[in-house]
């Protein structure tokens, strides 16, 4: 029998040796390895979990296409298939307008935009002219997610197929840096599916919620495309309200409504109520008072809003509701639903402070107003 107690392991392994061959390799091959193949080694531990990512989305972007076709189909009653059409729906794209010379640029994208809604608008209910209103805004919205998750994933395994075809690490950890944030916001986008093909208030409508709560047994006109506005009396003060045009999922266009409500009521103040992005390590549902234009989007109508204000010198008052990214595209959550009568007072206090007797006020309710009527 072998006596392992009086093997001597420093003997065998050369632990007091620097000459021992062996000890040599156990240390130096290791540093040899990272040295010529550590990025390779990085980029297939990376690649590894980018992959699952990138599955993931294209997971997502078909399944949205089957629910938009599957909508088609069963609501819009359509004579032929809609699917080859859909498709070609979702390699469309839009070309922004040249910005090297920024004197009317605003004008240039709302109109490249606008021209794109509405060539999208049209086409879509080519494939039956009978759909309502309210059915077209939802087919819209949700081509409008279906193309989104799309293009994310084309561009997300574009870059990361460049990336491995040319085994460069330093260009794959860009990806790796914004991949959680992409997937938070696709995996948003993805579980909003159900509330739009329901016409259920999501979080972005707690705006359009209040003011179309407000509008309630008043007489109200449109006063642009899918925006209407009413009249009340408040505490002695005219009130202008104004949202988009509920129950159908839109935004309607609030900047082209403020102009001709500014021209023709004169406000002294306008109150904004809006949705807002919450931070990290903040509450949802907590709301917020400030002032400018409280508005999202690519820009445009808020700087319209903005422009109408200045040339009249007209003080613009925010409130905002902050939630998360899912929260404002996902079915209306109780707590931010329970903000509604809070709002309500902030806005009595907040015209009440700002105006006096025989003012007016123009108070809009800014957000996507699917689910909510006036």
């Amino acid at each position: 029998m072998v006596d392992f107690t009086n093997i001597d392991l420093d003997q065998l392994f050369g632990f007091g040796d620097d000459s021992n061959p062996l000890m040599m390799l156990i240390w130096i091959l290791p540093i040899i390895l990272f040295i010529f193949y550590g990025q390779r080694i990085q980029l297939q531990v990376t690649s590894g979990e980018i992959k699952k990512g990138i599955k993931k989305l294209d997971s997502y972007r078909t399944e949205a296409r089957i629910e938009l076709i599957d909508y088609v189909k069963k609501n819009m009653n359509p004579k032929q298939d809609p699917t080859k059409k859909i498709d070609q729906f979702l390699e469309y794209f839009t070309i922004m307008p040249v910005d090297m010379d920024p004197n009317g640029i605003v004008e240039k994208v709302k109109h490249t935009v606008r021209a794109r809604e509405d060539y999208s608008r049209n086409h879509v209910k080519s494939l039956s002219p009978e759909t309502d209103e309210i059915k077209l805004s939802r087919v819209l919205t949700l081509l409008e997610i279906a193309t989104s998750l799309h293009m994310i994933y084309k561009v997300i395994n574009h870059m990361f197929l460049t990336a491995k075809k040319q085994n460069n690490y330093p260009l794959i950890l860009p990806l790796q840096m914004i991949l959680p944030f992409i997937m938070e916001e696709a995996e948003a986008i993805m579980k909003a599916i159900p509330a739009f093909k329901q016409g259920q208030p999501i979080g972005d409508g707690i705006g359009p919620m209040v003011v179309g709560k407000m509008m309630l047994d008043t007489k109200k006109e449109k006063v642009a495309f899918e925006t209407i506005s009413s009249e009340k009396d408040y505490e002695e003060r005219k009130l202008v309200l104004l949202k988009a045009e509920g129950p159908g999922s839109t935004v309607g266009r609030p900047g082209d409504a403020v102009e001709s409500l500014v021209s023709k009521s004169k406000p002294d103040i306008i109150i904004m109520v809006d949705a807002a992005l919450k931070m990290e390590g903040e509450d949802s549902a907590i709301t917020a008072q400030g002032f400018g234009a409280a508005i999202g989007g690519i820009g445009t109508e808020r700087f319209q809003i903005e422009d109408v204000a200045t040339k009249n010198n007209i003080p613009i008052f925010a409130i905002v509701i902050k939630q998360s990214v899912k929260e404002a595209i996902t079915l209306m959550t109780k707590d931010i639903a329970n903000q509604a009568e809070n709002v309500r007072n902030q806005i009595d206090e907040m015209i009440k402070s700002n105006t006096v007797p025989g003012q007016t006020v123009l108070l809009i309710g800014v957000g996507n107003t699917i689910g909510v009527p006036q």
